[in-house]
């Protein structure tokens, strides 16, 4: 399905969702598993969940139901204070079929950390999946703004999965976004997690990050690509000294590695994607 046909089918579709006076969030129940370094969750009814979600850690320690704090919600398409934080009100709207709000919250004090990254997928039966589907995992932090975290959207009906380097609320939203701007965004959010970094450490993941926007601007996508797999590598290699690569649920390190490994990688499927499908 094309990006105008998705915007005329969510136009029509939040207009039936509105009128059914849906006005306030509901709250919904969750059932949490955790065992090694994979969390699992059921959104909902679990013999007809709303969502489930898999929680992929790459190192773990006190990964348990109890130190994840997960809840979730159905949310109003008309709450304006979730609409504010949306990149785009008019163009990555909630879709009415699926206008769920997960939020991951770890407790302080119940002692979970983890070093690097956590792959989310989400994954429900409400949304339908089509090639060069527009539909993107959305993440931000308790309050703040939502940004495109998605490194994979795959069927079955839709699974939208992602890398972070923390926590903790979640959306899957209808991005009708020119790539092009995407590609420019999730840019200018790696340099400003560059400019985080030590100083010694800041020149080299610039030049990759130069190397990608002007092969983007070139439409050399395999040299665009190229480059990201090599600022990665980079990261991964840095990971722990120079780069600090833990979280914890104490809130008290920043975990430099593990966000510039998610950031390569949800810009490396936004180049993929505008090498595919276009803008």
């Amino acid at each position: 399905m094309g990006k105008l046909a998705l915007a005329s089918r969510l136009l029509a579709a939040a207009a039936l969702f509105v009128s059914s006076a849906v006005a306030s969030a509901q709250s919904l129940p969750v059932t949490v598993n955790a065992s090694g370094n994979t969390a699992t969750i059921v959104v909902g009814d679990p013999a007809q969940p709303v969502a489930d979600l898999t929680l992929t850690f790459d190192d773990a320690s006190g990964l348990q139901a109890s130190s994840l704090g997960v809840s979730a919600q159905l949310v109003s398409l008309t709450d304006s204070a979730l609409l504010a934080r949306l990149p785009s009100l008019g163009l990555t709207p909630l879709d009415p079929a699926f206008p769920l709000l997960i939020t991951i919250e770890p407790p302080a004090l119940g002692g979970l950390s983890f070093r690097r990254g956590v792959r989310v997928e989400v994954h429900t039966h409400a949304l339908s999946y089509s090639a060069g589907s527009s539909y993107r995992l959305f993440k931000a932090s308790l309050g703040g703004n939502f940004r495109d975290i998605s490194d994979e959207i795959a069927p079955g009906s839709v699974r939208a999965r992602g890398t972070t380097g923390g926590f903790s609320q979640f959306l899957v939203l209808s991005d009708l976004r020119a790539t092009g701007s995407v590609i420019a965004q999730k840019i200018s959010w790696l340099r400003a997690r560059v400019d985080q970094l030590p100083v010694a450490e800041q020149a080299a993941f610039d030049a990759w990050l130069d190397t990608v926007a002007t092969a983007v601007a070139a439409a050399e996508y395999a040299d665009a690509i190229a480059a990201l797999d090599a600022f990665r590598a980079r990261a991964v290699a840095r990971a722990g000294s120079p780069l600090a690569d833990q979280w914890r649920a104490a809130r008290d390190l920043d975990n430099h590695a593990g966000e510039l490994i998610a950031g390569a990688a949800t810009l490396k499927f936004s180049v993929a994607y505008l090498r595919d499908f276009g803008q």
